[in-house]
C-alpha cells in the first residue's frame, strides 16, 4: 500500500477528528462565555425562561449558566445613591409649616424579595429615573411623618423622628427594590420662627443658669477664702502667742539664771578678797612683829610705813571697789544693750510680719471686692436681660391688645358705615337721612339747650308800657315782636360763625325793602332798616 492510498484513506478520518475537535472547543468556549459570575457589588438578573417559573432570577455572589437564545442577563448596581430632599412648607400636626432639608442614602437591597422587586421595577433604568421614583416616595412619606408630630418633638427628639421616617419609608422603598441606608437631616426650620424662639429661650435659660452657677461658685469661693483667711489668722495668732509666751519664759529663766550666776560670782570674789586680805594682814602682822622685835628703835619709821601701807591698802580697796562697780555697770549695760537689740529685732520682725499680714489681707480684700463686683455686674446684666425679655413680652402683648382693639373699632366703624349707608338708601338720599336723624336728635338737643340756660336766674322782668305808639302797638307788643325777630339772626349766626348749615325746613331769612318814610317821621326813621323774618314753614 503506497503513501497516496494511505493518505486517501486517513484524510477523511483526520478531517472528522479535526472538525469534532473544533466543535468541542467551540462548545466549551460558548459554555465558558455563557457562565456568568456575579461580583459582590452587583446583582445578576437572569431573565427569560427560568426554572423557578418567574420572569427573572436574581443572584448576588457566585455564578450561573445563562442558556443562549432562551435566557439573557443584566446587572443591577448595589452602589448607594444620595438623594437631596429640599422639603419646604410641610404642615405639622399644629398646622405650622416646617422646612426639613435632608439627604437620603438608598441602594438596591440584597434579600431575595427586594432583589426581585428591583429586577421587576428598576432593571434597565438610568440612575436619574431611579432617583426620581425614590424622591416621590420620600417626599410623600416625609410629609406624612411631619404631619403626625409636633414641632417641639421633631426638633427635640431627633431619634424618634428618624425612627418614624425609617418605619414609614422602608416598606415603601422595598416595593421598588430599594433599602434605606442613612438619613441625614440638615436643618429644621419653620416659617413662623417657632423653633428659633425655642432655641433663643433655651439659650437664654442656659445662659442665666450658667451665670447663676458662676455667681454661686464665686460666692462659695469667696466664702471659702474668707474662712481660710480667718483660720489662718487665728492659727498664726495662736502660734505667735505661744512663741511670745515661750520667748518671754526663756528670757525670764535666762535672766534668773544669769542673776544667780552673777550672785555666786560676786560672793566668790568677795570671799576670795576677804581671804586674800586676811592673809595679807597676817603677813603684815608677822612682819611688823619681826620688825618691832628686830628694830624697836624704828617705831616712828614703822608707824609711818604702817600709815603709808594703810593708806595704800585703802587706796587699793577703793580702786578695787571702783573697778568692781565699773565692771558691774559695764556688764549691766552690755546685758541691757543685748536685750535692747533682741527686743528691737523682735519688734522689727513683728512689724514686718504685721505689714506682710496687712498686705495679704489688703490683697485678699481687694480680690473679694473684685469678686463681689463681678457678681454684682453679672447679677445686673442678668437683671437687665430679664427686664429686656419681659419688656419685649409686654410690648408684644400690648401690640396684640392694641391690634385687637383697632380691629374691633374698625369693625364697629365698618358696621356703623354699613348702617348709615342702609339708612341713606332707605330714606332716598343723604339730605332726607340727615333730616330724619336730626328729628331723632331734636329732643336731645332741646334737653341740652334747656340744661344750658336752666341755671340762669332772672330776679324779675319789667316791661314799661307807654301806651299805644304811632304804629298802633304798645310796648309789650313791641317787646314780643323783637324777641321773635331775634331768632332768625341767631340762626344766621349759627350758620356763619359756627359753620352749621341748617336745613331749609327750619325756615330761611328774607329781607324786604321798607316803605319810604314819611316826612312826618323825620330823618331818623328814614335811616333805620327794618328786617322781617319769614315764619318757618311746616
Amino acid at each position: 500500500m503506497d503513501i497516496q492510498s494511505l493518505t486517501s484513506e486517513f484524510l477523511p478520518i483526520a478531517l472528522m477528528i479535526l472538525v469534532g475537535g473544533l466543535v468541542l472547543i467551540s462548545f466549551m468556549l460558548v459554555v465558558a462565555r455563557r457562565y456568568k459570575r456575579c461580583p459582590s457589588n452587583r446583582v445578576l438578573v437572569v431573565y427569560g425562561r427560568t426554572s423557578t417559573g418567574r420572569s427573572s432570577k436574581c443572584i448576588h455572589g457566585g455564578g450561573v449558566f445563562v442558556w443562549p437564545l432562551i435566557q439573557n442577563f443584566e446587572y443591577l448596581s448595589l452602589d448607594p445613591v444620595q438623594i437631596e430632599i429640599p422639603l419646604q412648607g410641610a404642615l405639622s400636626i399644629e398646622n405650622i409649616r416646617v422646612n426639613v432639608p435632608s439627604v437620603f442614602t438608598v441602594a438596591i437591597g440584597t434579600d431575595e424579595e427586594t432583589m426581585n422587586n428591583a429586577a421587576v421595577r428598576l432593571l434597565g433604568l438610568q440612575t436619574t429615573a431611579v432617583i426620581k421614583q425614590a424622591e416621590d416616595i420620600i417626599f410623600g412619606q416625609l410629609r406624612q411623618v411631619i404631619a403626625s408630630m409636633r414641632i417641639d418633638e421633631i426638633n427635640r427628639d431627633r431619634d424618634k423622628f428618624l425612627s418614624k421616617i425609617q418605619d414609614s419609608l422602608e416598606p415603601e422603598l422595598k416595593k421598588i427594590g430599594l433599602v434605606l441606608i442613612n438619613v441625614n437631616i440638615k436643618d429644621i426650620t419653620d416659617e413662623s420662627g417657632y423653633i428659633e424662639a425655642i432655641g433663643k429661650k433655651a439659650a437664654s435659660e442656659a445662659i442665666q443658669q450658667a451665670e447663676i452657677d458662676v455667681a454661686m461658685q464665686v460666692k462659695k469661693g469667696a466664702i471659702g477664702v474668707a474662712e481660710a483667711d480667718r483660720d489662718r489668722v487665728i492659727e498664726v495668732s495662736n502660734n505667735e502667742k505661744l512663741r511670745d509666751i515661750g520667748t518671754k519664759s526663756a528670757e525670764r529663766e535666762r535672766a534668773v539664771k544669769i542673776a544667780e550666776l552673777e550672785k555666786e560670782r560676786a560672793i566668790g570674789e568677795q570671799t576670795a578678797q576677804f581671804e586674800r586680805d586676811a592673809k595679807v594682814r597676817d603677813a603684815q602682822r608677822a612682819m611688823r612683829i619681826q620688825v618691832a622685835a628686830a628694830d624697836a628703835e624704828a617705831v616712828t619709821g614703822e608707824n609711818k610705813s604702817k600709815a603709808d601701807m594703810a593708806a595704800s591698802n585703802a587706796s587699793l580697796k577703793v580702786r578695787e571697789a571702783e573697778a568692781y562697780q565699773l565692771s558691774e555697770t559695764r556688764l549691766r549695760e552690755a546685758q541691757a544693750a543685748v536685750l535692747e537689740a533682741q527686743y528691737l529685732a523682735q519688734a522689727r520682725a513683728a512689724e514686718a510680719q504685721a505689714k506682710k499680714i496687712e498686705a495679704e489681707k489688703r490683697a485678699e480684700l481687694e480680690a473679694l471686692a473684685r469678686a463681689v463686683k463681678s457678681q454684682v455686674i453679672i447679677e445686673a446684666e442678668a437683671q437687665a436681660e430679664r427686664q429686656r425679655i419681659e419688656a419685649q413680652a409686654e410690648a408684644a402683648a400690648m401690640y396684640a391688645r392694641l391690634e385687637a382693639q383697632a380691629r374691633g373699632e374698625y369693625e364697629m366703624l365698618a358696621k356703623k358705615g354699613e348702617g348709615l349707608r342702609a339708612i341713606i338708601q332707605a330714606c332716598g338720599g343723604a339730605e332726607q337721612a340727615f333730616q330724619m336723624l336730626m328729628l331723632e336728635k331734636m329732643e336731645e338737643l332741646s334737653k341740652t339747650a334747656a340744661t344750658a340756660i336752666s341755671n340762669v336766674k332772672f330776679d324779675k322782668v319789667v316791661v314799661w308800657d307807654g301806651g299805644v305808639g304811632k304804629d298802633g302797638r304798645n310796648a309789650t307788643t313791641n317787646f314780643l315782636h323783637s324777641l321773635a325777630g331775634s331768632l332768625p339772626p341767631m340762626m344766621q349766626m349759627m350758620s356763619e360763625v359756627g359753620g352749621v348749615k341748617m336745613p331749609e325746613y327750619f325756615g330761611k331769612l328774607v329781607t324786604e325793602n321798607p316803605p319810604a318814610p314819611s316826612s312826618a317821621e323825620g330823618s331818623d326813621a328814614a335811616t333805620t332798616p327794618a328786617a322781617k323774618a319769614e315764619a318757618p314753614k311746616a
